[in-house]
């Protein structure tokens, strides 16, 4: 419970720490850089404390003094023990201040004193002989230090506190029902008492006008949790009036957070969460003005007022030009000089229009951010899909397919009322009985909560066997697993990625239950860990895995066969991503060897508006990582043309055209309203490089995205995009999506894979297809398993074999049994069963089943 002096102490909290940072009242934007060369150089650097000492310094190496030597007598920056070499640096890592002194600057030379946050800095670029292996760029100098964050308008972390605030009884992380209980009593109890404190007389006749502005926004950010938009218009402009009035310094923030409030006021009014369509899409094309447009014009005026004083701010220009699309008015009615041009935003190729058909097809989902998985749950050949939710008080659902093809929720009926929250699930049948099972897992982001394991009955239902099985102590923050068989056992074992906690390895005991193994396994690092994923990378028969971290080095470790594992991250060459997210393991070019892509996640609009300008980020890429075949991996980011940043949270991979390369599909965003950022689709083109189809596809949702999964759910031979929409907060909360693919033409194939002494799944299970089209030969690679680390694609495997081809050979590689099956002349586009050790596979019925609507093409063809 909390007591009036408890509420005061989060008031003070907030108006000290919350909003200073989440508004960006007392921040300074990043200042804007000149566009220059990517080229590595090396570098050496001195930093002052004072711009006079700095000013001495020049002056003594323009006279000839030592660069290192002087570096090591004054300068208070971490490099100065090494005469102040930072070694080899790409440019564009530098911070934005750095970029534009070394513009002009010749080996040999030195730069101009440029201010950075720990002081005054001087640069001399030496020539490359002179150098050491790069070291890490403290932050003071990093790129990332310049990163421009969203502008939070959410309530999201004012929610948060409030829960790790209040009194909670004990074991409460223990139960789902209990944690509902906590999140909501705690929620109410705070916000009640806070809006008292904030209508009391002694408060308002405050001399404060800071404090005063600070907690109205409070308030109003709690409200903006809820989705109550009137309340905290009027909470904000309570705050804007006082900043006018007595803290103009105040004023342009104060009007940014009107604008993105209005903004979403605006979204829900006219059903955008609750009818998408297309408006809620990425589009160039004119738009219907709205029916309720007050709130837009609204938010219009608040970001054009703000960008009159300060023009080159990335993100509310973004949001202008966002603003305009839901009006009709973009791109003529966006002002010149703020105009995000169409050709920054539309797609290089065209694939096709993917039309967003889950209503029509039953799948009506509405929730706040969670998973989904995509699979056949109660074998009679038909994909199920199975959503979860952030909230803690909705339960998870479970789709099933009627004889007319449509989707209806049954988790109900299926046992699962009482799975309440649960930010992603993955499947599989951990107890090889034939039939999938589900781990639910909670907390991540925010405090410890226990996951949920959920064994398939096989009669439609699940029980709850999380206590039973081991799985259920210690509560950890977590929303990343990866089901593996790490001893080629037969049997399932579980990693679970943790955040500010050791992860944990637990080994199946072949009995129902696991123990966690992961202290003398090797696994067991304490990071906050956002994704995990396992593959065989070198080729030798046994499951390693990789740990992507949000902040920090991310883990590979090798398996060592003996059930223990040894971290190989740095020698592998595959650090990851700065700020790690989802990752994955695929064979990206079909040479036979695993590559790894992993993401990183920056929540700056600014820096998604740069990716599109093409102007220098600051913030770290993506990151995808070639597999030599060596045990080594080369960072080929920048050459596939990955080298972006895009804010993305679920993500996974898929055929979406049937030519035999995996593409990608990114879901974007953060808690804040403002982070309308569209969800991204890459094209694989020839396993050389991924190109941007977002926009000509139609898959560009701006809200959040979630859970990804593909899945050929209408069984006409191309997969479909599930995708999990919606946000942090109740009043974020979105429909789902179904994209049905257009068709391209491609024939396809379909496998799945029973094993026998490896692990019923089949999950690490390899497969080689060698294809004849053309009169030319080639192999297309896959492994068995769920896809991303954010969202679970069927373990069927759907496999595109590209226009008019002939299967030449297939061959599978068991790791249970250390052995290859190989089957010559298949007929293509079916769906085969084959089961480890026979002879001979089965051919299984898979009637199209439609999703509601006309589709764009036959659904019989190939057939």
């Amino acid at each position: 419970m909390f007591r009036t002096r408890r509420i005061r102490a989060v008031i003070h909290w907030f108006a000290a720490a919350s909003l200073a940072t989440a508004l960006h009242f007392c921040g300074a934007t990043s200042p804007s850089a000149q566009s220059i060369s990517a080229d590595e150089i090396t570098l050496r650097i001195i930093v002052i404390e004072s711009l006079d000492d700095a000013r001495q310094a020049l002056e003594q190496l323009r006279a000839g003094g030592d660069f290192a030597a002087l570096a090591k007598q004054v300068s208070i920056e971490p490099s100065a023990g090494r005469g102040g070499l930072l070694g080899r640096v790409t440019i564009s890592a530098l911070r934005p201040e750095l970029r534009a002194a070394l513009e002009g600057v010749k080996t040999g030379e030195l730069s101009p004193i440029v201010q950075i946050p720990t002081g005054f800095a001087i640069l001399s670029v030496v020539p490359d002989g002179d150098t050491d292996p790069a070291s890490d760029l403290s932050r003071g100098l990093a790129a990332r230090g310049s990163v421009k964050y969203v502008a939070d308008v959410a309530g999201y972390g004012e929610a948060l506190l409030l829960l790790r605030e209040f009194a909670k009884p004990a074991d409460w992380e223990l139960d789902p029902a209990t944690i509902c209980r906590v999140r909501t009593e705690s929620f109410a109890q705070g916000q009640s008492g806070l809006a008292r404190d904030v209508a009391s007389d002694a408060f308002l006749e405050t001399e404060n006008h800071f404090s005063r502005a600070q907690a109205s926004v409070v308030l109003g950010q709690l409200y903006a949790y809820q989705g109550r938009m009137p309340q905290v218009i009027e909470l904000f402009e309570q705050a804007h009036a006082i900043a006018e009035s007595k803290v103009p310094s105040l004023r342009p923030r104060a009007e940014e957070a009107l604008g993105i409030a209005h903004l979403h006021k605006a979204e829900i009014d006219n059903g955008f969460y609750s009818v998408p369509g297309d408006r809620c899409l990425l589009g160039l094309s004119p738009r219907r003005p709205l029916t309720k447009a007050a709130d837009l014009t609204r938010s219009i005026e608040y970001f054009t007022r703000f960008l009159a004083e300060q023009p080159d701010d990335l993100e509310v220009r973004w949001l202008l030009n966002l603003g305009h699309m839901a009006a009709g008015t973009y791109p003529h009615g966006v002002p010149a000089a703020q105009l995000i041009p169409p050709s920054a935003l539309d797609s290089a190729e065209d694939v096709g229009r993917f039309v967003d058909v889950a209503s029509e097809a039953g799948l009506t989902s509405r929730a706040s951010a969670g998973g989904v998985i995509v699979d056949d749950f109660d074998n009679d050949g038909r994909f199920e899909v199975v959503t979860s939710s952030f909230n803690p008080c909705e339960r998870l659902r479970l789709f099933r397919r009627g004889n007319d093809g449509r989707f209806a929720e049954q988790g109900e009926r299926a046992g699962l009322s009482g799975q309440v929250g649960g930010l992603n699930a993955v499947q599989a049948d951990y107890d090889n009985d034939g039939l999938l099972d589900i781990l639910l897992m909670r907390g991540g982001w925010e405090v410890p909560q226990r996951r949920s394991l959920l064994r398939n009955n096989g009669d439609g239902t699940f029980t709850d066997v999380t206590v039973a099985s081991g799985l259920a102590r210690p509560a950890t923050s977590s929303q990343t697993a990866a089901w593996t068989d790490i001893d080629n056992d037969g049997f399932l074992d579980l990693f679970v990625g943790n955040e500010d906690q050791p992860a944990q390895l637990f080994l199946n005991n072949r009995n129902g239950t696991f123990v966690d193994i992961a202290p003398r396994a090797g696994v067991g690092r304490t990071a906050f860990t956002k994704g995990v994923a396992a593959a065989d990378y070198d080729n030798d028969g046994w499951a390693d895995l990789y740990v992507s971290n949000l902040g920090g080095r991310n883990f590979l470790y090798r398996n060592n066969h003996d059930r223990t594992f040894t971290e190989v991250g740095i020698a592998a060459g595959m650090p990851g991503a700065v700020q790690g997210f989802a990752t994955w393991f695929f064979d990206y070019d079909n040479d036979g060897w695993q590559d790894l892509f992993v993401t990183s996640y920056f929540t700056s609009v600014d820096e998604t508006v740069r990716t599109y300008l093409k102007l220098p980020n600051n913030a770290g890429t993506l990151k995808l990582y070639r597999n030599g075949g060596d045990g080594r991996f080369r960072d080929v980011t920048r050459e596939v043309g990955l080298d972006k940043v895009f804010m993305p949270m679920g993500a996974n991979f898929g055929d979406i055209d049937n030519d035999g390369l995996l593409d990608i599909y990114l879901g974007t965003g953060n808690p804040s309203y403002a982070a309308l950022v569209p969800s991204v689709l890459l094209r694989n083109r020839d396993g050389r490089s991924f190109v941007d189809v977002t926009v000509s596809s139609g898959t560009g949702e701006l809200h959040k995205g979630h859970g990804v999964a593909f899945a050929d759910l209408d069984r006409d031979g191309d997969e479909e995009i599930v995708f999990e929409v919606g946000g942090a907060t109740p009043g974020d909360a979105h429909l789902l999506r179904l994209f049905r693919n257009p068709g391209h033409g491609n024939d396809w194939i379909a496998l799945k894979l029973v094993g026998v002494k490896t692990n019923r799944s089949a999950i690490g299970v390899r497969i080689a297809l060698t294809v004849e089209s053309g009169g030319q030969r080639r192999t297309i690679h896959r492994t068995v398993g769920i896809g991303g680390s954010f969202g679970a694609s069927p373990l069927e495997q759907h496999i595109g074999l590209g226009r008019s081809a002939q299967i030449v050979d297939l061959q599978i590689w068991w790791p249970g049994s250390n052995t290859r099956q190989r089957f010559s002349s298949v007929e293509k586009n079916q769906v085969l069963q084959i089961t480890e050790l026979a002879e001979s596979y089965a051919r299984l019925s898979r009637p199209p089943l439609p999703l509601g609507g006309s589709s764009s093409h036959d659904a019989t063809r190939n057939r």
